[in-house]
């Protein structure tokens, strides 16, 4: 085939892909002697989540350090005994954060200007407990349990999946089959032929953590489980992909 065609057609589909598809690329020079098709190519799959994770956290204040602190170890171990009552195994809990922080009040500044010290007023202690919970039916009734027995403080829900490679591994064919349709839909549009594969790679994105409760709980009992939804996890896989063109 003569080169000046193959130039031309080279610089028609440069031109086509910038006017109607982004994250696209031709390159053809002297740094790089072999003209290319470069896609992006996106690839999705949703799965219902099997596993959810809790933090939760028991703070408690007293006037002094040890007084906050065994309430908060009472309390702690109530909720430590419920969640394996409820089937969760040791494994599945870890202790993620603990604290014992002095508690100050500022006396106004006298009318010379002056202040007096700080004063401690007393002690908060607050324990964290992460909680891997494998029965999704059972989280709501799980959440209500823990305020009942003493938790106020609420992090994060995040529903995920133990196992997600298969639906990775589908989003991953996926996106390749996307970015070879891209490649192969350009290069007809071209007049040419797509051609072995010079480059690619990959970039995968889990679900993202989703905010249940930041806020402090309320100590009130309930006669019903906390509701919960837990939807579907989109696990997502992008490929860049180029194409050699065949001359």
């Amino acid at each position: 085939m003569n080169p000046a065609i193959n130039l031309t057609r080279l610089a028609l589909l440069c031109t086509l892909v910038g006017g109607f598809l982004t994250g696209v690329n031709c390159q053809a020079g002297d740094s790089d002697p072999i003209p290319r098709i470069q896609v992006t190519g996106e690839g999705s799959v949703e799965l219902a989540p099997d596993m959810a994770m809790l933090d939760l956290t028991v703070t408690r204040e007293a006037m002094t350090a040890r007084a906050a602190l065994d309430a908060n170890s009472a309390a702690m171990k109530e909720v430590l005994v419920a969640m394996q009552s409820e089937g969760i195994e040791a494994r599945d809990l870890q202790t993620t954060g603990f604290s014992i922080q002095p508690k100050y009040v500022y006396p106004p500044a006298k009318p010379s200007g002056e202040r007096e010290p700080r004063q401690i007023t007393g002690y908060t202690v607050r324990n964290s407990l992460t909680v891997r919970v494998r029965d999704i039916n059972a989280v709501g009734r799980i959440l209500d349990t823990s305020v009942t027995l003493g938790v106020n403080e609420g992090g994060n829900i995040t529903f995920t999946n133990d196992d997600p490679s298969t639906a990775i591994r589908e989003a991953r064919i996926k996106a390749v089959q996307d970015a070879s349709d891209k490649a192969k839909t350009l290069a007809l549009a071209a007049g040419v032929k797509t051609g072995k594969i010079l480059e690619i790679s990959e970039h995968s994105y889990s679900p993202r953590p989703m905010p249940m409760a930041s806020a402090e709980m309320r100590l009130a009992r309930s006669s019903d489980a906390v509701p919960v939804a837990a939807g579907e996890n989109t696990y997502k896989v992008t490929v860049n992909i180029a194409y050699a063109i065949d001359q």
